[in-house]
């Protein structure tokens, strides 16, 4: 690194470090559901058609939050107040569940999470960008390495206690305990495939210890609401605590420092009504006023941004919760316990790819890494069709894909932001639009498969990796167009380049 972003980096350490702790929450919570779906059934004593409403609970959940998270970003204090009461949720959702003996209220427990999530989502790469901005790249992929660390280390915990054998004792448990390992690894990571046609007890003693691993997971979460906590407390905006305080500062804070002269110009800036409305939740950012003054290439930057992360977003979902039914059905027919281990795989590879991607950031524009990643998403596709009856292939392509995948969200979140000069609805925008790809993209994919076959699984790939591609390059196209920053560009307009906010601090 530089000195410039050290010195920004070591200023605004903690806040850092505690965003990056609350998406540790939010990966924590969005893998566990998926390995441990079966004994919460039977702790439930439901159908699998049943227990797979969960899912759509926190999926559609995770979605609504993310569009109403923007209501909390408005100001610094109502951001840390949503992250606080969103992991400590997550904790107590982790430690409510075992309590959970009805179907009804698990899925109201997770749709609770859900909310969580998608709050923790959005506000997290908010505040990052608001604070980074034109250096945000690199602390957004750290961002995102977190929410893959968590989303690994959640099925960890849950294994060692998972039932080996059906965990409803009944005189048919020995027949559905045979089903048990094809059934638990098509629910990994998150996605309830077709499970319809299995039939397992719903009456009988029932025997799990999966309460155990949700107690360590709500133990492990339970510092996250703690260093939001002590964040609020250091910013005296904890309301026990009287006094001012000195806020966190923003992106621009060293050279406003070097520069104390133009401090009060630039506060007064600051403090006229921003027309642009920037940051504000998707309600907010669909207000007529914010539209006043934008040329159309305003509104296509945020379309084909959100669309592109639709399909790559939508592709990360699909592929990891139909991989395996596909590895065992024909012309592969993998052996289940192998096929296991694909999701394994491919989120183990979004993880390191992520972890690879921070350093690579900071010499790399965003742009390129987008490329790099939408071209590298179509050429794998494009090679598991060719070598379609190859497992070593499948097995080299899940990894290479999950690569590619890894760094797509930080990378166009930091190159669309960048564009709109920070005074758009990007982040708002593209959350909202990768969550409604992950969710829709699995539902439409589980359909073809069951009407197409298996084969339909790698095709709605290479569409999809296509159609990402094609918006890309729109995109491109449209940064091409937008206008450039200059000092005579009316300051209503959504157009105007980011007079700061970078005011050496956040809005209260």
């Amino acid at each position: 690194w530089d000195e410039r972003v050290s010195a920004r980096f070591r200023r605004n350490l903690q806040p850092t470090l505690t965003y990056w702790s609350v998406f540790f929450s939010f990966g924590l919570c969005i893998a566990f559901l998926g390995p441990t779906l079966l004994d919460l059934r039977c702790q439930t004593q439901s159908s699998l058609s049943q227990i797979t409403w969960v899912f759509f609970s926190q999926q559609f959940c995770l979605l609504l939050g993310s569009c109403l998270g923007g209501v909390f970003k408005r100001t610094l204090a109502q951001s840390l107040f949503a992250l606080f009461a969103s992991s400590l949720a997550i904790s107590l959702v982790f430690a409510i569940i075992p309590l959970c003996h009805n179907v009804v209220v698990l899925a109201v427990v997770m749709a609770v999470a859900g909310l969580a999530m998608g709050c923790i989502d959005t506000i997290s790469n908010m505040q990052l960008v608001k604070i980074y901005q034109k250096d945000s790249a690199i602390f957004l992929q750290a961002l995102h390495f977190f929410v893959g660390f968590g989303a690994l280390l959640s099925p960890l915990i849950a294994d060692p206690f998972l039932s080996d054998t059906n965990c409803i004792l009944s005189n048919s448990t020995a027949n559905a305990s045979s089903n048990l390992p094809h059934i638990r690894k098509s629910l990994v990571p998150h996605h309830p495939g077709n499970l319809s046609h299995y039939d397992l007890p719903m009456k009988g003693m029932v025997v799990t210890r999966v309460s155990y691993a949700f107690w360590i997971m709500a133990l492990i979460n339970l510092p996250v609401p703690i260093a939001v906590f002590f964040l609020l407390y250091k910013e005296r905006m904890v309301p026990c605590v009287n006094g001012s305080s000195h806020p966190l500062l923003s992106a621009d804070e060293l050279a406003m420092e070097a520069r104390p002269a133009e401090k009060d110009d630039l506060t007064a800036t600051a403090q006229r009504p921003r027309a642009a409305g920037g940051h504000d939740d998707l309600f907010s950012c669909c207000q007529s006023k914010n539209f006043r003054g934008a040329s159309y290439t305003y509104f296509a930057v945020h379309i084909t941004g959100a669309l592109v992360l639709f399909m790559t977003d939508g592709i990360v979902g699909e592929y990891s919760g139909f991989v395996y039914s596909y590895a065992v059905e024909e012309p592969l027919s993998v052996e289940h316990r192998v096929a296991g281990y694909l999701p394994s795989l491919f989120w183990g590879f979004i993880t390191l790819g992520r972890l690879i991607s921070i350093p690579v950031s900071y010499r790399m524009k965003p742009a390129t890494m987008v490329f790099i990643n939408v071209v590298g998403v179509l050429i794998t596709f494009l090679l598991l069709l060719i070598f379609s009856y190859s497992v070593i292939f499948l097995f080299v392509g899940t990894a290479s894909l999950g690569l590619f995948l890894s760094s797509t969200f930080p990378s166009m979140l930091a190159y669309t932001e960048d564009i709109l000069q920070y005074k758009g609805c990007a982040t708002t925008v593209l959350v909202t639009g990768a969550g409604i790809g992950e969710m829709v993209l699995q539902l439409l994919v589980g359909s073809i498969i069951h009407d197409q076959g298996s084969y339909s699984f790698l095709v709605c790939g290479m569409i999809f990796g296509g159609l990402a591609f094609t918006f890309y390059a729109l995109l491109l196209f449209f940064h091409r167009m937008y206008p450039k920053p200059s000092s005579d560009v009316d300051e209503a307009s959504p157009d105007k380049p980011a007079v700061p906010d970078d005011t050496g601090q956040y809005q209260r």
